[in-house]
């Protein structure tokens, strides 16, 4: 990396502290303190060139402070190769020349990765474990997994119920893209979040990146789980319940319709049931006498 001021123009014109960060994959900011004597009336312009074989061009979306003066520059669709970018700042004051700054920068030791994608965590009561995995940050010009090493903090959130104010965090460093997480405790709420670095042998930032979001489990995973599982089991049962009505009434109802039901040896017999009888009785009688009849017929 090299930077310098020429010394073509005012003293103490040239800008200070310029620098540049790389982020989300292509996006690009350039800023920079105006010059120490600088006036209000003092404007700055950037140029750059990305590649070595490409045309200078100057900067499209500055950003200005409150007197108008340009103290940055906005880029997008930016390219990361395995070679220097070229940037230069001028500018005029009242008509004249103002002291210039160039530098030279390998775009990939600016970039800020972005965080580890799709952190997932699986605990496992039993054995108090947990394993957490992820996918590495985005980049536009690195591929390989075992480019980064990251840095992963659980910690172990305060409880407000239980009157715990504390909360304890561990922190480690690895080079693989998962890690087994072995003091889980159900009863306790935690969070993980985890941020990517170089490894040491390709072309990313030796910077840290950026955080991934906080992913929490524990106790509210837990909770919300149980509270489901309350309303389902009642739920079977009140259905078992009434399948097993259903089944024993159409069962009793088929065995009464098929067998016969006995006469009560109790029952006192009505009037109606003593004519009935008499009226039975007479006609076995005739039937007889007529029996009999024709029996001395037959022997004459």
């Amino acid at each position: 990396m090299y930077s310098g001021i020429c010394q073509a123009g005012m003293n103490e014109t040239a800008i200070a502290n310029f620098t540049c960060v790389i982020f989300n994959v292509s996006f690009m900011n350039c800023t920079w303190h105006v010059g120490r004597t600088a006036t209000e009336d003092t404007q700055y312009f950037l140029y750059w060139r990305p590649l070595r074989n490409e045309d200078v061009t100057e900067c499209q979306n500055y950003i200005k402070d409150t007197c108008g003066r340009h103290i940055g520059c906005r880029f997008q669709s930016v390219t990361i190769a395995n070679n220097y970018a070229y940037f230069l700042v001028n500018g005029s004051r009242g008509g004249q020349s103002i002291q210039s700054y160039e530098k030279k920068i390998m775009l990939y030791q600016i970039e800020k990765l972005t965080p580890p994608l799709n952190v997932t965590v699986d605990c496992t009561e039993a054995s108090h474990r947990c394993s957490i995995w992820w996918q590495p940050p985005r980049t536009s010009h690195v591929k390989k997994k075992s480019c980064f090493k990251y840095e992963i903090v659980i910690e172990n959130k305060a409880d407000a119920e239980k009157n715990t104010k504390t909360a304890s965090k561990t922190a480690a460093i690895i080079e693989d893209n998962s890690y087994l997480y072995e003091s889980f405790s159900s009863e306790k709420m935690y969070s993980a979040k985890i941020r990517a670095t170089d490894a040491g042998f390709c072309l990313v930032s030796s910077n840290w990146g950026e955080w991934s979001t906080p992913v929490e489990f524990g106790a509210q995973q837990l909770t919300s789980t149980s509270s489901y599982m309350l309303v389902l089991i009642p739920s079977l049962a009140a259905g078992l319940a009434i399948l097993l009505c259903m089944t024993v009434r159409a069962y009793f109802k088929k065995t009464s319709a098929t067998v016969p039901r006995p006469r009560d040896p109790f029952r006192q017999p009505s009037p109606m049931d003593f004519q009935i009888e008499y009226m039975n009785l007479l006609k076995k009688q005739e039937t007889e006498e007529i029996t009999d009849i024709e029996e001395v017929t037959e022997c004459k």
